[in-house]
């Protein structure tokens, strides 16, 4: 028998990843699957940044690349920082990964020690919280609920601090609720971490531009804390390039040239033929992201209609990403065919089981009161999705 590590034993499987097997496992057997479990754009990737990928093969981008990337690649997402979100970054400052997922990594394994606390407002992407266990650190949640938006106060932050927190880690737009913070929020919430010079602040923006609010507003474009923010983005969702894998991190000099050390050990530099793709992705405008943030938008509304027509679900309206997060708590302890459903996870499998819809149960995500569901599909398949949704809960008594 193998003996693990402890280090993968105590490591949990991704919850969106094992509901995606699932589902492709129930399709593969013949049942007519609505997959929305997935964060990932149905859209293809725009021509211009496949052609451009096409070019670089031909000019033979075939070699290993700089570690922290081209230095074309980050001289670009410098300039996208600085005319889009107007921040003022160094290409030196920049590391590009082999996705967001690996940037994240990075940054906390750069921070955080053994022992120290990442504070995580709940609900989070799956991997926060799994990637503080690789450092060996601990999360501390901060809870939210559906009522407020899912979105934390400065009163809860400040009393989740300890002498031994190190990072506070957010997504805004939020995986997986959709909340966006306002300016004023966030103000709100620097105004804490001025009082803590020693808390480093992780911002997951990997959505931004799915947002159907005036302007999405980075945390780093508050001076009092800018060189404390790691800022991680991307280019997976904007730009519906999930297989291509990158993404990028923005921070301090010092934190920058640490994570290009470390990735240096682990993945080295990332696809060169990705990254020419990347470069045309920054500089060839935002028309196309605007065509599926419209789509998206449109989406939102038609299932956010539809889901407050179901008995028993509570749901807000999301101001970015393309995910619903509904409180279902008012099906648990329900009954179907001598079967009980006591949680979000147990009931989101009882949805592909009966309904052939997958979903995410919310406990992965720090709040088992509810699941996630994700609308980027047709608008076809998320009208037929909720309506086996309505269907089958009501089968629950």
């Amino acid at each position: 028998m193998t003996v693990l590590s402890d280090r993968i034993n105590n490591l949990s499987e991704s919850a969106t990843i094992k509901m995606a097997k699932l589902g492709r496992e129930l399709s593969a057997k013949g049942v007519d699957v609505i997959s929305l479990s997935f964060g990932e754009p149905d859209f293809h990737t725009p021509e211009y940044i496949k052609t451009a990928a096409k070019l670089a093969m031909d000019q033979n981008y075939t070699y290993y690349t700089p570690v922290a990337g081209y230095p074309e690649l980050r001289k670009a997402i410098a300039n996208k920082l600085k005319t889009e979100n107007g921040l003022d970054y160094d290409a030196s400052q920049i590391v590009v990964s082999t996705g967001a997922k690996q940037a994240i990594a990075n940054a906390l394994l750069c921070l955080v020690n053994p022992g120290e606390e990442v504070i995580i407002p709940t609900p989070y992407w799956v991997s926060y919280s799994e990637v503080v266990k690789l450092t060996e650190g601990k999360s501390v949640f901060i809870n939210t609920t559906v009522e407020q938006n899912f979105k934390i106060t400065p009163e809860q932050l400040e009393a989740a601090i300890t002498p031994k927190t190190k990072l506070f880690m957010f997504s805004s737009p939020c995986n997986p609720t959709g909340s966006v913070y306002s300016e004023e929020e966030l103000a709100g919430l620097v105004k804490v971490f001025e009082k803590y010079p020693n808390i480093y602040i992780l911002s997951d923006e990997i959505y931004e531009h799915i947002n159907f609010v005036e302007k999405c507003v980075s945390i780093a474009s508050f001076p009092s804390v800018k060189d404390r923010v790691v800022i991680i983005n991307g280019f997976s969702k904007a730009y519906a390039m999930t297989g291509w894998r990158i993404g990028y991190s923005a921070s301090n000099k010092e934190i920058a040239s640490a994570c290009d050390k470390l990735q240096g050990q682990i993945t080295s530099g990332t696809c060169s033929i990705t990254q020419r793709a990347g470069i045309a992705a920054c500089e060839g405008g935002l028309e196309s992201v605007y065509e599926m943030r419209a789509a998206f938008r449109k989406r939102r509304d038609i299932v956010y209609e539809l889901l407050k027509n179901i008995d028993g679900i509570k749901v807000n309206l999301p101001e970015g990403a393309f995910y619903f997060f509904p409180d279902v708590t008012s099906f648990f302890g329900k009954s179907y065919e001598g079967k009980t459903y006591n949680d979000a996870d147990e009931l989101s499998i009882f949805l592909l089981e009966e309904a052939h819809v997958a979903t995410v149960g919310g406990d992965s995500f720090g709040d088992p009161k509810s699941i996630r569901i994700s609308y980027a599909a047709s608008e076809e398949k998320l009208i037929e999705a909720m309506n086996r949704i309505k269907t089958a809960l009501a089968k629950l008594k």
